[in-house]
């Protein structure tokens, strides 16, 4: 599930769950959605409600890095905890986890 928070050109997408294959595919075709309507500067991915995340989230983050990239914006991710911030750290997607995520 996702929950969207749109400020004008900064979205902020909490996604809730665990995001695994089939969450994944739900959560890519409402995020690419939102990212062509609304265009957005910043693409925030909220992960606080994120208990569980495999390849297939690495595939989401990267893919929507890609399609925010493509409209002029920039994606980050903030509040993944420890676990889930070391996967997409060795997955090589760390330079877009927030460095202090709290104070967004």
């Amino acid at each position: 599930m996702i929950k969207i928070y749109n400020d004008g050109k900064r979205i902020t997408a909490a996604l809730v769950g665990d995001i695994d294959h089939h969450a994944a595919r739900e959560m890519r075709e409402q995020l690419d959605d939102v990212i062509a309507r609304s265009r957005p500067e910043l693409l925030i991915l909220d992960l606080a409600g994120v208990g569980f995340m495999d390849s297939s989230g690495i595939g989401l983050i990267l893919g929507r890095s890609r399609a925010v990239r493509a409209v002029g914006g920039e994606l980050l991710v903030k509040n993944a905890d420890y676990e889930i911030a070391e996967v997409i750290r060795i997955s090589g997607l760390g330079h877009l986890i927030a460095a202090q995520p709290n104070t967004l």
